[in-house]
């Protein structure tokens, strides 16, 4: 058990697992010792250079949620991965190490030997999907003494089969996205990823990209995508807080903030902390891209013949910057349709309805799902594709992590559910499929 221990621990580290699998693919090609060090070492340096920028970008929008549902007077759940993976893993620890271990190995096999020749090397997404399955089984279906064995290897088969299905369904809308058959999408929100690829094909063009926006010259500070992410942002900020300090005051305001500066003032460095924390994830998707592409392929030479690494959503950041932009504003008015619809059909005094419980806005969620469906929508549909991708993400997840919320409440862990979207569609076939919905 310590080494399984060990071995969980690096492979939940998307920089050491892919940093390991560069190295691997590199000595297969047998290139000279100091080609493996620097790539080996590059590729896990771009990955904490991605997953420290993810950081800023998430501790800058945080207090934006809080704002938001103080100042609109918005209550319920906010969907949260880790609260329901803390839960889980008192409940069932050794088992999803086991499934997350046994997943991989299953991922690996399906891609050496189906047409779906996909890794997945996003670490972190796999141990939910390996919590998300194991939990809700676990505490259903092979809830008791003596059925160990079999909830970890039907709990494995499906996370396993995750890791290879979802990558697949990406792929034809991935390559219009980068241009090659380089790497797919390796994050659990490709469900909306590939509907905002399709239906950005339905209703407009791809020469419309949101790339070519044309402002106007007194703004055309606001052609930097990177400044013009700031600049918005800052403007949500103002909204936000203005809303907040009419509902709670300028000194509980502040405290939202986590600042004793003036609110205006902590709202501008929040809003280009944000857009700095996406430069610098553009960075380490850029290191990471010059060297994991090319090891990987000699991984797949010896590993798994012809696979392709699925890598984690932000990859696809640098293709469609003002896309992101656009994706992360259309979600979260997305967001907020889906939440009155969920209070719409919620009786009186309930606290669960038609549509699950009552979701909040994850600006996290919003911005990494909704962006990213963005870009997709970019890809086929220029603006439109970008817009409508956004709208759907936040109206879907929202939605989704409702009826999540239901489900988990009922196996006994309250206020938990989870955000991103294919979460949100295999928990809820498993929840019905277990009965959880009765």
């Amino acid at each position: 058990m310590t080494l399984l221990d060990v071995i969980v621990q690096i492979m939940s580290k998307p920089s050491i697992l892919v940093g390991l699998i560069a190295m691997i693919g590199l000595l297969s090609l047998k290139k000279p010792f100091e080609i493996v060090v620097s790539g080996t070492l590059k590729t896990i340096i771009g990955f904490i250079i991605l997953g420290g920028g993810a950081n800023i970008v998430i501790a800058a929008i945080l207090p934006l949620g809080d704002l938001m549902m103080k100042g609109f007077g918005l209550t319920g759940a906010l969907p949260v991965n880790e609260v329901f993976v803390a839960e889980a893993q008192k409940l069932y620890g050794t088992q999803i190490s086991l499934v997350f271990f046994f997943a991989f190995l299953i991922n690996l096999v399906l891609a050496r030997f189906t047409a779906m020749k996909f890794v997945f090397l996003t670490g972190h997404h796999t141990l939910f999907a390996a919590t998300l399955v194991t939990g809700i089984l676990g505490l259903t279906v092979f809830k008791g003494a003596g059925s160990e064995v079999a909830l970890i290897a039907v709990s494995a088969i499906i996370v396993g089969f995750m890791m290879v299905f979802f990558p697949w369904l990406s792929a034809p809308f991935m390559e219009k996205v980068i241009g090659t058959k380089d790497f797919v999408m390796g994050h659990f929100g490709t469900t909306n990823y590939v509907l905002s690829g399709w239906l950005g094909e339905k209703i407009g063009n791809p020469k419309d990209s949101t790339e070519n926006i044309k402002f106007p010259a007194w703004i055309g500070f606001m052609r930097e995508p990177l400044i013009a992410m700031g600049s918005v942002m800052f403007i949500i900020y103002l909204i936000a807080a203005i809303a907040a300090i009419g509902a709670v005051g300028v000194e509980e305001t502040a405290k939202m903030l986590g600042s004793t500066d003036a609110w205006w003032l902590t709202s501008f460095i929040n809003a280009l902390t944000f857009a700095g924390g996406v430069g610098v994830i553009l960075l380490g998707v850029r290191m990471i891209l010059a060297d994991i592409v090319p090891a990987f392929r000699g991984f797949a030479e010896k590993i798994v013949p012809n696979a392709v690494p699925a890598l984690d959503c932000p990859v696809v950041f640098p293709y469609g910057q003002n896309a992101v932009l656009v994706g992360y504003i259309s979600s979260i008015v997305g967001g907020l349709v889906a939440l009155g619809l969920q209070i719409a059909v919620l009786p009186a005094g309930a606290s669960m309805g038609f549509l699950g419980g009552v979701i909040l806005p994850s600006m996290i969620i919003h911005f990494f799902v909704g962006g990213t469906s963005g870009v997709f929508g970019n890809a086929t549909g220029g603006w439109k594709g970008s817009v409508l991708g956004g709208f759907l993400t936040g109206l879907l997840f929202t939605l989704l992590a409702g009826t999540a919320l239901r489900a988990i409440n009922a196996i006994g862990i309250p206020n938990s559910t989870f955000g991103d979207t294919d979460f949100g569609v295999v928990g809820s076939i498993l929840a019905f499929v277990t009965g959880l919905f009765k």
